[in-house]
């Protein structure tokens, strides 16, 4: 089913397309801008805590940082899973106790450790002895999770490489971080971005389910799964119900690792993305040559200014435009920046209306994560992506 962003007020649904794409109708805009509704956000996080049960929610807050999404989270009793200082400050600024905050980057600035600390953050991500050694002097005593590589992942942006340890290396770290006086509680993964369907967590909850088995044959009580993130959004292929697909999930994970003390998840993209829009311009319609199958269609905002999931064209956005009604043609659609490498979407063109023209408005779906914070301060001198919470 397409699954869309619903809260309750009363009997009446309200959708994050009705709130959103009407404040983007109904105002102008002098550069692109991404409108987050935050009674959207509180449906998405109230579903998923429905399918995840006794699972803590930590916020990927990477997704989207915008203060209106971490105090809505905040007043619904969410956690945080924070990459940096900055992060840290932001949400205990503005009102997280730091018991509900985990330093979640296994790369840290020892100083950004001590920082965490001091404020009085007591969980923290490793991959690697060094960084066990920044905890052990910096954060002594700290609660750590071991985070693993995994492989076979079918997201549509798997994340296997950058961030964990070999399946082989866990043990040791585990061993090392009790030689150090800290408190190795748990291991943690990811089965990456935008996994579309919750039985594609199988043979990565089956990978970590033997790494935990080792870790515990060592003599190591462990008492703390994070499943990290991966909830899907919807980009135009089908997924499952927020609820339906967290419980099954959930399943799968109670058959590999029983009753786990403690479970974290930490859900970016499957919270905020449907909640967003972005209000763009198209800047220019042209072909290169008469004999071009395709048009060039280029839009006020690209890779550099809060598209860059579409590197690769891994992320495929949904576009409204006022000329739905029209018929529609394929195109190449590209950003507005002197560099070669924005093009968005060239691979496979999208269809868009025949009679697009620069000026006219087009909403771009499902922006509500990874889209602000990537976007540059001023490539070329474009503005970064402005944020409106409603």
């Amino acid at each position: 089913m397409n699954a869309t962003i619903t809260d309750f007020v009363g009997e009446t649904p309200v959708t994050a397309v009705s709130r959103v794409e009407d404040y983007i109708r109904t105002h102008s805009f002098d550069r692109p801008t991404l409108v987050i509704d935050t009674q959207a956000v509180a449906g998405q996080f109230r579903a998923l805590r429905a399918g995840l049960g006794r699972a803590d929610i930590h916020y990927a807050v990477k997704a989207n940082p915008a203060p209106e999404v971490i105090e809505t989270l905040i007043a619904l009793g969410g956690h945080f899973d924070a990459a940096s200082r900055a992060e840290i400050e932001l949400c205990l600024g503005l009102g997280a106790a730091p018991e509900t905050v985990s330093f979640g980057n296994t790369i840290k600035r020892p100083s950004d450790i001590a920082f965490a600390y001091r404020a009085g953050v007591r969980l923290f991500a490793a991959d690697a002895e060094e960084e066990l050694e920044k905890l052990a002097e910096h954060a002594p005593g700290a609660n750590v999770y071991i985070r693993i590589i995994v492989d076979a992942t079918e997201a549509d942006w798997p994340l296997s490489r950058k961030f964990g340890c070999g399946r082989d290396k866990a043990v040791a770290l585990a061993k090392m971080a009790v030689e150090l006086g800290l408190n190795p509680i748990g291991l943690s993964f990811h089965v990456g971005s935008q996994t579309r369907r919750a039985e594609m967590w199988t043979p990565v909850l089956d990978q970590v389910a033997a790494v935990w088995a080792a870790v515990r044959e060592a003599g190591i009580e462990l008492t703390l799964l994070n499943i990290g993130g991966g909830f899907p959004a919807f980009y135009g292929e089908d997924i499952d119900h927020p609820t339906t697909y967290a419980a099954r999930v959930m399943e799968l994970v109670a058959e590999r690792f029983g009753d786990v003390p403690h479970i974290m998840a930490e859900p970016g993209r499957g919270l905020v993305a449907e909640a967003g829009m972005i209000a763009a311009e198209v800047l220019l319609v042209s072909k290169k040559s008469d004999l071009d199958t395709y048009r060039w269609v280029y839009l006020d905002i690209g890779k550099f200014s809060g598209l860059a999931e579409t590197m690769d064209e891994a992320i495929r956005y949904q576009f409204i435009t006022d000329r739905d009604h029209e018929d529609t043609g394929a195109c190449i659609l590209a950003g507005p920046s002197c560099d070669s490498a924005d093009v968005l979407y060239e691979k496979r063109p999208v269809q868009l209306p025949v009679g697009l023209r620069a000026g006219d408005r087009i909403i771009i779906r499902a922006c509500g994560a990874y889209t602000s914070t990537y976007a540059s301060v001023g490539f070329n001198g474009f503005p970064p992506l402005d944020v409106i919470a409603i």
